[in-house]
């Protein structure tokens, strides 16, 4: 590094004009063991951040673009575990005292304890991380991790989550997490906000849902996703949809119709609370009113079919409390031709 890329760090604040951060130059990943041994690395594609004038840190990652390298993986990482149509961003925040990083132009690179704070899937927890701060020249620096962070996943209430996605992939995964980072900020301009990222990224590299329609195997498999979710709620013993199911339909809503020519049966299921008939009658009502909702966001009626199961194909025991709310679903399926 060439000792006349320092002055400006050294003769002003070492945030002075602020830090953007170059997400294509950084790197996000987070490891989980399934079945007792087996590591496996993901990361995540799309993201922003900025250090302010005052050392104030920030940076949004979009949990849409979380990449396992497998398509449907990626798609049951989205709905069953980070539930991203409800919880989209994960967001961190901290501050860097000018004053710790100060003699950075002398060192170039120094390990600290930084305090953080991460809120994620509507929680929000303070952390602590070691982090390595390098200079790499009066216009550029490099933060990382100097430790992997172990995360708990019942930390941020993703325990749910974590068994919908066990039992969709017929593994059993570690309840924690380890994630490390390899961020560049360069000085000068204002980050860009993640939405305008995210708009702006090509899939291939931001591990985004692809553009356009899906063939049949995607859309095959993100329906058996989608049924696993149980984020669609109607008042008790009622077929009106709870407001609370808009952000998982406004989702289903966009797979069909990216799955053309494909008819889409919607069942109705119930627990075993109250007569046979009650239910039968009532699994159908509800799987008509998620077919009128989507016809209301403009589906063609034609490409769905209602029906209504009743309690007859429980998923789980119907003598417990978690049983019977997992019973209590819809599920999507192409319709036999």
């Amino acid at each position: 590094m060439a000792l006349s890329t320092l002055p400006a760090w050294a003769q002003s604040g070492p945030f002075d004009g602020g830090w953007r951060l170059e997400p294509g130059a950084s790197s996000l990943q987070f490891q989980s063991i399934k079945n007792g041994s087996t590591i496996e690395t993901s990361s995540f594609a799309t993201m922003s951040g900025e250090i302010a004038p005052d050392g104030a840190a920030t940076m949004t990652v979009l949990l849409d673009s979380v990449d396992t390298k497998v398509d449907l993986r990626n798609v049951r990482m989205r709905f069953l575990f980070f539930e991203t149509f409800q919880f989209p961003e994960a967001k961190v925040s901290t501050r860097i005292d000018p004053a710790m990083v100060a003699d950075l132009a002398t060192v170039r690179r120094k390990t600290v304890d930084l305090p953080f704070t991460l809120s994620m899937h509507g929680v929000t927890r303070d952390l602590t991380a070691s982090v390595a701060l390098t200079l790499i020249g009066g216009d550029l620096i490099a933060v990382s991790t100097a430790e992997p962070i172990n995360l708990q996943v019942a930390d941020f209430n993703l325990m749910e989550g974590l068994e919908k996605l066990q039992e969709a992939a017929d593994v059993t995964i570690v309840p924690s997490s380890t994630v490390s980072f390899d961020l560049i900020f360069r000085r000068g301009e204002q980050s860009t906000p993640v939405q305008t990222v995210a708009a702006a990224a090509k899939p291939a590299s931001a591990a985004l849902e692809p553009q356009g329609n899906f063939d049949l195997e995607a859309c095959t498999g993100r329906f058996e996703i989608l049924s696993r979710t149980g984020n669609i709620y109607f008042k008790p013993g009622s077929a009106r949809l709870d407001n609370a199911s808009t952000p998982l339909l406004d989702s289903v809503y966009d797979i069909i119709s990216r799955c053309p020519g494909l008819r889409i049966q919607i069942a109705g299921h119930t627990d075993s609370i109250g007569s046979a008939s009650a239910n039968q009658s009532l699994s159908e009502r509800r799987a008509a009113s998620v077919v009128e909702f989507l016809t209301g966001k403009g589906l063609d009626r034609n490409r769905m079919i209602s029906v209504g199961l009743g309690e007859a194909q429980p998923v789980a025991d119907n003598d417990t409390d978690a049983g019977r709310s997992r019973n209590r679903r819809i599920e999507f399926s192409v319709a036999d031709s």
